[in-house]
Formats: C-alpha cells, sequence, structure tokens
C-alpha cells in the first residue's frame, strides 16, 4: 500500500522513502483515476523523499476546453464528417442491391435449347413448382438411359429432387476481409485528414469503373479494390470526429455520426428502390461521392496526429484559428505547455507499431476489442441481410432496420451515465435475447416478431455506438488509427460470414436467430473484460493506456 500525506502547499504531497518502483505506480495510478477536470500527478525528488506536483496530463485537451468542446469551429467540422459518414455506409450495404435475388431457375440441359424460355411447356415434367412458381434450384433427376432431347414426364425422376449442378454465387461478400492496416500504413504518415480524402475518392472511382464491369471476373476484382480502399475510411472519420471535440462530447458526436450514417443507408435504399437497377445505383451513389475530393481543404488535419509528429508550428496555427472562429482565447501559458509537451514527446515520431505489441495489457485488450467488432458486425449485417425476407417488401424493410439504428444511437446518454462497457455488453445483452425471443413468436403474428427483430438491430445499434468510442479511447494516439483498422479488419471476419446466415435456413428456419442469440450473448461476457473509459482523457502514450482500468479510484486519495 502506498500512502501519501498533504504537505504545506497546496500543490504537493511528500512521500516518504519512494523507490523508483513506487514512483512509477503512482503515476500509473493517478492517471487511471483522473477525469478531465483534475491533473495528473508528476514526481521529481526531493530531499531523500519527493514531490508529486501538479500539471496537465492531457494539454491539447485542456485548450479544447478553453476554446470551446463544441464551438461554431467543431460544428462547421462536423458537418463535412457527416456528408462523409453517409457516403460511407453507401459502400457497405450497396453489395445487399448488387446481389439481390432475380427470377431464375435450373437449366435443363436434356430439354433446353436456343433460344430458351424461362417457363416453357415441358418445365413440369423436369422441375417442382412452388405455388405455380418455377422452382429456382431444384430439378428432378433426370434418367441416364434416356433420350437425352425427349422432355417427356417418363424420362425424369419425381421423387429424386436434386440441385442445379452450376451453382451460382449469391450474397458472399468477398472483399470485406484483407488487412486494411496495410493500405493505412501507406498513408499514415501523410495524416489521417489524407487518409479518409483519398480512399473515399479511390473508392467513388473504382466504385463507378464496377458499374461498367462487362465480366464477373472483372467485377469481383473492383468489388475487392473498392473495399480495399474504403475499409479503413470509416475508422479514420470516427477518430477526425473524435479528437477536435472535448471529452464530454465524444458520446454526442458518435451518436451523430451513427445517426447520419444510418440516414445514408435509407437514402440509398431509397434511390434503389426507384431505379430498380443496380448498374444506375452505383453511378448515381458514387459519382455524388466524387465530391470528397474538396475535403482535402474543407477540414483540417487531426491535432493529435500533429501532435505525435511534433509539429507544435501547425497545431499552434490551427487551435489559433479554432479559437477566433469560436470567439474565445488561448492563454499563453496554455501554448507553453503544449510547446513543452510536443518537446518532451519528440520520440513519438518514430515509435514503431511493435512498441504496442510489448505490452501483454494492451494485446489482451486489443484481442477482446477486436472480437467484439467481429460479433458486433456480424449482427449487423445478419440483421440487414435477413430483414429483406421478412416480408414482401425487401426495399422497405430495409428502410426500418436501418432506421431503427438512429434511436439505438441516441442512448448516448446511458454511456455517460453507466460508462462505456455497460453500454456495450447491454447492447449485446438486447440482441442476444431478441433473437432467441424471436424463435418462440408464433409465426401468425408478423407484428410481434417485427417488434422483437428491430429490438434486436435497437441492441446491435447501441452496441456500435458505444463499442466505437470504447476503442478510440483505450488505444494510446500513435497507434489508434491503425489499431481501430486492425479491430475493423478482424470485424470484416464478421461481414464475411453473415451473407452466410440465408443457407441455415435450409437446415432450420430458425437457425440463423439461434446462431444471432448466442453470439450476442457471448459478446455480452467478453465485453465486460475491457476497462471502463467513461471520463477520461484519450491515453498518448502505451503506458498511459496500459493505466485505464488498472486501479480502483479508492485506492489513492491526492488532496
Amino acid at each position: 500500500m502506498i500512502s501519501a500525506t498533504t504537505s504545506k502547499t497546496e500543490n504537493e504531497i511528500d512521500t516518504v522513502g519512494p523507490t523508483p518502483e513506487t514512483l512509477e505506480i503512482v503515476k500509473t495510478a493517478v492517471y487511471a483515476t483522473k477525469k478531465p477536470q483534475q491533473r495528473k500527478l508528476s514526481l521529481t525528488k526531493n530531499n531523500g523523499g519527493c514531490k508529486i506536483m501538479t500539471e496537465d496530463l492531457n494539454v491539447l485537451d485542456s485548450i479544447l476546453v478553453e476554446v470551446g468542446e463544441f464551438g461554431r469551429y467543431q460544428r462547421r467540422v462536423c458537418f463535412f464528417i457527416l456528408i462523409a459518414a453517409a457516403f460511407i455506409y453507401f459502400s457497405f450495404i450497396i453489395f445487399v442491391f448488387e446481389t439481390k435475388q432475380v427470377r431464375h431457375r435450373c437449366k435443363i440441359n436434356e430439354c433446353d435449347v436456343e433460344p430458351m424460355v424461362f417457363k416453357p411447356q415441358w418445365w413440369a415434367n423436369a422441375a417442382p413448382s412452388d405455388f405455380d412458381e418455377l422452382s429456382m434450384c431444384i430439378k428432378y433427376q433426370h434418367i441416364n438411359n434416356s433420350n437425352i432431347h425427349s422432355c417427356e414426364s417418363k424420362n425424369f425422376d419425381c421423387n429424386v429432387k436434386v440441385a442445379c449442378d452450376t451453382y451460382v454465387y449469391e450474397t458472399s461478400e468477398i472483399s470485406i476481409q484483407h488487412d486494411v492496416s496495410i493500405f493505412m500504413d501507406l498513408f499514415i504518415r501523410f495524416g489521417r485528414k489524407t487518409l479518409l480524402v483519398w480512399g473515399m475518392v479511390l473508392s467513388a472511382i473504382i466504385g463507378l469503373s464496377r458499374s461498367f464491369a462487362n465480366s464477373y471476373i472483372l467485377f469481383i476484382i473492383l468489388e475487392y479494390l473498392e473495399a480495399f480502399c474504403i475499409s479503413g475510411s470509416f475508422a479514420t472519420l470516427w477518430i477526425l470526429g473524435v479528437e477536435y471535440v472535448g471529452p464530454k462530447k465524444r458520446i454526442f458526436v458518435t451518436v451523430l455520426i451513427n445517426s447520419f450514417a444510418a440516414l445514408g443507408g435509407i437514402t440509398q435504399t431509397l434511390i434503389a428502390w426507384q431505379v430498380q437497377s443496380w448498374r444506375v445505383l452505383l453511378q448515381i451513389v458514387y459519382s455524388l461521392q466524387l465530391i470528397m475530393i474538396f475535403y482535402y481543404w474543407l477540414i483540417p488535419e487531426s491535432a493529435r496526429w500533429l501532435l505525435t509528429k511534433g509539429r507544435f508550428g501547425e497545431i499552434k496555427h490551427m487551435l489559433e484559428h479554432i479559437a477566433e472562429t469560436n470567439k474565445k482565447t488561448i492563454s499563453e501559458e496554455s501554448f507553453k505547455k503544449l510547446e513543452n509537451f510536443v518537446a518532451t514527446k519528440e520520440d513519438t515520431k518514430t515509435i514503431p507499431i511493435i512498441e504496442f505489441f510489448h505490452s501483454r495489457i494492451l494485446i489482451v485488450r486489443l484481442i477482446i476489442c477486436a472480437s467484439c467488432w467481429a460479433c458486433c458486425i456480424f449482427l449487423c449485417y445478419g440483421f440487414i441481410i435477413n430483414a429483406v425476407q421478412l416480408s414482401a417488401n425487401s426495399y422497405l424493410d430495409l428502410i426500418l432496420i436501418i432506421l431503427v439504428d438512429i434511436p439505438g444511437c441516441m442512448t448516448y446518454t446511458i454511456a455517460d451515465r453507466i460508462g462505456r462497457r455497460l453500454s456495450l455488453a447491454g447492447g449485446f445483452l438486447i440482441a442476444g435475447l431478441s433473437c432467441f425471443g424471436y424463435i418462440f413468436i408464433n409465426i401468425d403474428q408478423r407484428w410481434l416478431q417485427l417488434i422483437v427483430y428491430l429490438l434486436g438491430k435497437f441492441g446491435v445499434a447501441i452496441s456500435f455506438s458505444a463499442l466505437y468510442t470504447a476503442s478510440t479511447e483505450i488505444f494510446p494516439t500513435p497507434f489508434r488509427n491503425t489499431l481501430l483498422s486492425i479491430c475493423a479488419m478482424v470485424g470484416g471476419i464478421g461481414a464475411v460470414s453473415a451473407p452466410q446466415l440465408p443457407l441455415l435456413k435450409t437446415i432450420w428456419e430458425y437457425l440463423p436467430f439461434m446462431l444471432f442469440g448466442c453470439i450476442g450473448l457471448g459478446a455480452t461476457v467478453i465485453s465486460l473484460f475491457l476497462p471502463e473509459t467513461m471520463n477520461l482523457e484519450l491515453p498518448n502514450t502505451v503506458k498511459e493506456a496500459e493505466a485505464i482500468g488498472r486501479f480502483k479510484s479508492n485506492k489513492i486519495n491526492v488532496v
């Protein structure tokens, strides 16, 4: 146990005979228990003892509070960020319309001749029908010793049904899972703004090219390249959004980004409902996204990224502009502290990512965080894909399932009251229990099934909102962008797996919901192992990140 007694002065505490290990523990403990309004303790030796002097741990956060946590400047930047969020959501759900099922049937090689007719007279002899509709993937087994060109009923065994021998690619989203961190590292040295702008512009160009693809192979190649460019953009956009506002406004900005992303998805669905052509849809959506090229001049570079690069002059100019726009002033003392902070952090300009992986604590947190991402994205995509089969109008189903994201995001006040961790676990719990509840609802009660289904998606929206915020707050600044991208990359496993859910219905109609429920409850448990980050400043170093959640606030009392 570490005991501390107050000295004569207000700003220092004398301790007796500290060891270097004791000093490190005190520094770590105080950082872990502080709030944005509090200050960290720096230790200096003093006549065989030590002084614990107060100084700003995160000068940039202090200055952001000084110039206004969400002033006119931040609102303007946030506006552009929200527009970009809507565009990014386009790319995430466009495959739902690209792979929309069209009317089709098996090709009967023994009967079909050019020019082929969709519903020939001999069809009832060769394949079954469902309510006078042609079976799309099933046919009767042909009797081998019969005349190959005969389509009479005697040439088919109606008791044996077989699947089409050429199974067509359906809804698999093969382009989401790849190492986006490699792509992001190419741009990270030039700043997060560059990554966002060029990632989205390249995505728009490739998306437009995909609308003119005249072969399946070319389409798949362009699909992969487009996802390669866009995958890191949402994480980068999120970081830019939260890093320019004060600590108290991060959840609020998180909610706005989620809500506008949902509005972007609804807008895209309405456009798809009208045009009824995936090629035209791609041309409309990606043509609009090309305006992102102007963002290079419309939004600023991340101040925290500049801080890690030691570029004090640019940071000072930017903060002065923010203060002028918000009609605030920044004291010279704050600038002096920031300059001193930058000077002491010069080594952060060349910190390799391997430094992060030397910390066992942060590796475990990364694994937990990435697992939560995989579960959350799997549930999110699964709910969206399965929603188009809830009723006859798949467009209306998709609008409802996306629309419920907005009230889900509006629960941000819960995260500020009970914390990020409990909000994340609570959202997963709601989603899991809703899926299990859906199984036991009578099929005749469609309205109740819809309500429970939307409640499950509501829980996923809560988890997604809390997950992005928690992921942003537990990683140190030099690696935040890369680590968040790694989490998104692992989350791609969920995005790749989710489109296969319709195949589970061939085993049992409610098997996808059983899987949803198990994953939701499993994610509830593992999310509770993440540290709480509510009211904590963003960590700038590995040690600061390690300190989060390691000590209880009642362990050390600072007077």
